[in-house]
């Protein structure tokens, strides 16, 4: 079933970017009418700020149906209009990063700038653009909130994910300065050759040097459904993440009473499609880089899902699904071509990349608005890794990494076997023998017994003071096996691991 599963899996890396309604930088992320603002304004702003004087909050934790009531402490107020205090599990604001701001870009060049040379100049990849839009229905104009660039190296099993900011401040042919959001809507109706898609593809050439083959849009109730379809997705989420959101799908999302303070993780949490949306979207307690750590999350593991399960029987209404929800410049017979070369594909294939500080610094337009300004040098060379085939990839390909659960806490071992699949492992689950280890240990059953490859796997699941045996096994499928035990720590940061 695999050759069916990279075709849903490839449609897939389109859909999750529903994640991307207009939310103000310093409002929850509710998807409230839109209003009309000057166009160098900042974020769009809501018609609706919940009152500060509601007396109780209600907390909900993931797979709890029945939450309970909780007073709110006098310190603490819904909806705050600033992120809270960084934490090791919070994720620090912008301002707090970079609170200084980078020599400005001009205003308004003189003709068309320079653009850098091009990162792709073979055939060897096929190149998408991905995104998420705030339009609901098709039709309108609108901006683009969410971008994705996918880089598939089709006969190698590798993929690189970058997500690039909707507030990175950059130049738009024939346009001139202003945020890679707007694009999409001044190619249409600037009346741009290809119109939206085609001035977005020709920006991210100019600016980044990366050609783009395919362009895939699309909305949200599609995402739902899609990942409805597939019976849900169980996503490893490593850092406990809480944000508001809508008690019930079908409430009155103006009433400010139909809003609670949900958590999920850590754990694998199970989610479906409004979860999964949720949890891609919002980020009024977090930030647009969080934001986008959490959509790769998502996008990761519904490629993973498609590529492992039988999902045959679900192609048809999968089909149905993309073409009244994506609008896409790939056709059927573009994706079944890509079939053939599934088999290249593991858990361990997709390298994520984010368009982030310090390849990005704050700055204050002189119009007043607040964006991202990109750092040439840094981000060059953060692209350029992310458009060259893995060496990584290729050292750890042949090493296969069995994750068992000795922990107390259930679903350890997916949240170690993510980790290592962000550094390039292959990971397989097993089962342990009991879940009573107080320290990770680490068994090598490798001929070679290589000291550094075991310090290799114990930094990736920063793990310092994990027991290792020495056990050569040369009948063993896996060359590593990791026992989880209740001293790991679950949580980490995607970005800071080597690919």
């Amino acid at each position: 079933m695999k050759s069916n599963s990279l075709l849903i899996a490839t449609a897939l890396l389109a859909v999750f970017l529903s994640s991307c309604a207009p939310q103000a930088t310093e409002q929850p992320s509710l998807p409230f009418i839109l209003i009309t603002a000057a166009p160098n304004a900042s974020p769009t702003p809501t018609p609706f700020q919940p009152s500060l004087a509601t007396p109780t909050s209600i907390v909900a934790i993931a797979g709890d149906l029945n939450p309970t009531p909780i007073p709110i402490l006098p310190t603490e107020t819904p909806f705050p209009t600033s992120p809270p205090p960084a934490t090791p599990t919070a994720t620090a604001s912008f301002e707090q990063l970079f609170p200084t701001q980078a020599a400005p870009p001009p205003e308004s060049p003189m003709g068309d700038p320079a653009p850098p040379p091009p990162l792709l100049t073979d055939n060897e990849t096929i190149n998408f653009l991905l995104i998420g839009s705030d339009r609901r229905p098709f039709g309108s104009s609108h901006r683009t909130d969410t971008l994705l660039i996918a880089i598939v190296w089709y006969k190698e099993g590798q993929v690189s994910l970058i997500s690039v900011p909707r507030d990175t401040w950059l130049y738009i042919p024939t346009v001139g300065m202003q945020r890679i959001n707007t694009a999409y809507q001044s190619g249409e109706l600037g009346g741009y050759p290809g119109g939206g898609m085609g001035l977005l593809k020709d920006t991210i050439l100019q600016n980044f040097g990366i050609r783009i083959d395919h362009t895939a849009m699309v909305e949200f109730d599609g995402f739902r459904r899609i990942v409805d379809t597939l019976g849900g997705v169980d996503v490893p989420v490593a850092c406990p993440y809480t944000d508001w959101r809508l008690i019930s799908p079908g409430l009155d999302e103006n009433n400010e009473n139909n809003w609670w303070l949900y958590t999920v993780g850590p754990g694998q949490v199970h989610m479906d499609g409004d979860l999964a949306l949720w949890y891609a979207r919002s980020r009024s307690k977090s930030n647009d880089f969080d934001r986008g750590r959490r959509q790769q999350e998502v996008i990761r593991t519904i490629f993973q899902k498609a590529l492992q399960t039988n999902t045959f029987s679900k192609i048809p209404q999968l089909y149905n699904d993309f073409s009244s929800t994506v609008v896409t410049d790939m056709s059927l017979s573009d994706m079944l071509s890509l079939a053939p070369y599934a088999v290249n594909f593991t858990n361990a294939n997709i390298r994520s990349y984010y368009i982030r500080p310090p390849y990005v610094v704050s700055w204050m337009t002189p119009g007043g608005a607040s964006v991202l300004l990109p750092q040439e040098e840094a981000l060059r060379g953060m692209l350029l890794e992310a458009t060259t085939l893995s060496t990584y990839a290729a050292a750890r390909e042949n090493i296969v990494v069995e994750v068992q659960n000795g922990s107390y806490f259930d679903t350890m071992e997916t949240l170690a076997a993510s980790r290592l699949n962000y550094a390039g492992y292959e990971t397989v689950i097993g089962l342990a023998e009991n879940r009573e280890y107080g320290s990770t240990v680490l068994v090598d059953v490798t001929i070679a017994q290589d000291p550094n490859q075991r310090q290799t796997i114990l930094n990736v699941l920063g793990t310092y003071s994990a027991n290792v045996i020495s056990l050569p096994d040369p009948n063993s499928a896996a060359q590593y096996r990791v026992i989880i035990g209740s001293d790991y720590q679950a949580c980490f940061k995607p970005e800071d691991l080597a690919h």
